[in-house]
């Protein structure tokens, strides 16, 4: 870019001096008068069409040569610079962010729908990670031409490979495992299927950023307020801080966690992830109730420094709602990521939750998101205010409909 900004800066000194220069052409000249010798009078302008000296026509052709390399320049160097603004690198592109997911047993809509949500609000290119079953490796078109996606069959250690799978929901614990399938990935956002971005990815992933040297990875808590919340009340194991943490947004730095040795209760001397996390199922699994995510309270229970805790706001539950609303980072700022935890998406429990769920399933891309999306479930979360999530309605269209700016910026073309 500086070569172009050189050449612009050179041709607008050249073109001031040409000014000058075919302005005193045009309108002095000497002349002789009268036998008195030269003089400089005005001369008139000539009339369109006029024959030009040699001199004026080389002083115009270096001009619009110069010209021409100005615009050349100025448009170069705001195409980088709109490229910045937008986010992109101007020499190079950035590399992805890596997003997985788990889709097992009748997991496939509300896969999709989330990753609807992900693609819809997102400013940087996507890869996904799809972790299903064989049943579930065909996916609709519109998934191939957003982003780039690889589908992975499920799989677990041969050693209780049954075991895994079936602790808490089915396949749950796979995210355990990713940072030993997924060797090339350095960093990735896992989600559950029942999660919906109200806010673009990227500001998750730039949590990443602000990782200290000892962080590998960050949640949300558990819970807000300890008088009713679950670990710390019924718990019968150890677990993260004063109330636990969530698992079902989990931002991971995949190489600290592979190279990392992990403080526990079962050894003397620290263990790499892999050698932690059937030792931990074979110790823990008579006492703990919300499978992997009460194996990951007891990690970082013994190793709280690796842990960074992101604001409720990023994994909003009906329990932040359901007995009045206590996520204060929600409150001031609006809901960024909705987690549809215990099938609310799917019945009548908290129709506040469902609405943001069919109004992102139904969503065609490239209709208009204001009257297709935000008014449609303006409209329907108004029927929910006789419920406690309901009265907080604004909460999960406050950041919605600021990302819906995002969309108009790039709308897709041809579809």
């Amino acid at each position: 870019m500086r070569r172009y900004i050189r050449a612009l800066a050179l041709c607008t000194v050249f073109a001031v001096f040409s000014g000058l220069y075919v302005y005193s052409k045009l309108f002095y000249a000497d002349v002789s008068v009268g036998g008195n010798g030269p003089k400089r009078v005005f001369i008139p302008p000539r009339v369109p069409g006029a024959g030009r000296g040699a001199a004026e026509k080389t002083g115009f052709t270096w001009y619009n040569i110069c010209l021409r390399v100005s615009i050349v320049s100025l448009r170069y160097i705001m195409r980088q610079r709109g490229q910045v603004e937008a986010g992109g690198a101007p020499s190079r592109p950035e590399p992805p962010m890596h997003l997985a997911v788990v889709a097992c047993g009748e997991r496939l809509e509300e896969t999709l729908t989330m990753i609807k949500s992900a693609v819809l609000f997102s400013l940087r290119h996507l890869y996904l990670h799809i972790f299903a079953e064989d049943q579930l490796h065909s996916w609709p078109g519109f998934i191939r031409s957003r982003f780039n996606y690889t589908v992975y069959s499920i799989s677990f250690p041969s050693e209780n490979a049954a075991e895994w799978k079936k602790l808490f929901k089915p396949c749950a614990s796979q995210r355990l495992f990713l940072p030993l399938i997924l060797k090339d990935v350095d960093s990735i956002v896992y989600v559950d299927s029942d999660i919906l971005f109200l806010q673009p990815v990227d500001r998750l992933w730039a949590f990443l950023s602000q990782f200290n040297s000892s962080q590998l990875a960050a949640m949300a808590p558990e819970h807000e307020e300890p008088r009713i919340a679950w670990y710390n009340r019924f718990a019968r194991h150890p677990f993260y801080g004063r109330t636990g943490i969530n698992s079902g947004v989990m931002l991971m730095n995949m190489t600290r966690m592979r190279s990392t040795f992990f403080k526990n209760d079962m050894t003397s001397v620290g263990l790499r992830w892999e050698e932690l996390l059937m030792p931990l199922l074979q110790k823990y699994k008579l006492n703990i109730t919300w499978g992997d995510q009460d194996l990951l309270n007891i990690i970082f229970h013994h190793n709280p420094e690796s842990l960074l805790e992101f604001p409720c706001q990023w994994n909003y539950r009906p329990d932040h709602c359901i007995y009045g609303s206590n996520c204060a980072s929600a409150e001031e700022d609006g809901v960024y990521i909705l987690h549809g935890n215990r099938g609310v998406y799917h019945d009548h429990k908290q129709p506040a939750f469902r609405a943001v769920y069919e109004a992102i399933r139904q969503y065609s891309f490239g209709a208009d998101p204001v009257t297709a999306l935000l008014d449609p479930l303006e409209e329907e979360l108004l029927k929910t205010t006789h419920t406690y999530c309901g009265k907080s309605h604004t909460l999960f269209t406050k950041r919605l409909a600021h990302s819906l700016v995002n969309i108009n910026r790039k709308a897709p073309r041809g579809r």
